[in-house]
């Protein structure tokens, strides 16, 4: 499922959270320690999407001399286009392995209760 700003989901799994409870004014953390329980079921609308791949300094270096090769390749003397294809060629494994490396996907969703979960991976939810 393609998660979405706006979108109705439900949340697939019960979740216990645990931790510090914290003023939303930011006051003194040390205010207390809580616990929260979401059953399964629950539902709300996403508010954000986080896409978290991190890209290599080899990563972004291939999407750049790609992008050249691609848009002015066929404009470039022999020798600086082969040249240019070699550098792409050097950097493709790294982009490859980028490829591969599974997206993080995280949402922000603000529940019919009133309750926001942020920061929550994508595979918890499911259309509501």
């Amino acid at each position: 499922m393609t998660l979405n700003e706006g979108r109705r989901v439900r949340l697939t799994v019960d979740l216990r959270l645990a931790g510090q409870v914290v003023p939303a004014g930011g006051a003194d953390p040390e205010a207390g320690a809580g616990f929260l329980a979401l059953a399964a079921g629950a539902e709300g609308t996403v508010e954000r999407v986080d896409e978290d791949r991190p890209q290599s300094q080899e990563v972004r270096e291939y999407e750049r001399l790609k992008s050249l090769l691609d848009d002015f390749g066929h404009q470039m003397p022999p020798g600086s286009r082969r040249q240019l294809e070699e550098q792409v060629e050097s950097l493709a494994p790294a982009w490859t392995a980028y490829q591969e490396r599974k997206l993080r996907l995280t949402v922000r969703v603000r529940f019919d209760n009133g309750f926001v979960l942020d920061d929550a991976p994508g595979d918890l939810f499911a259309s509501a």
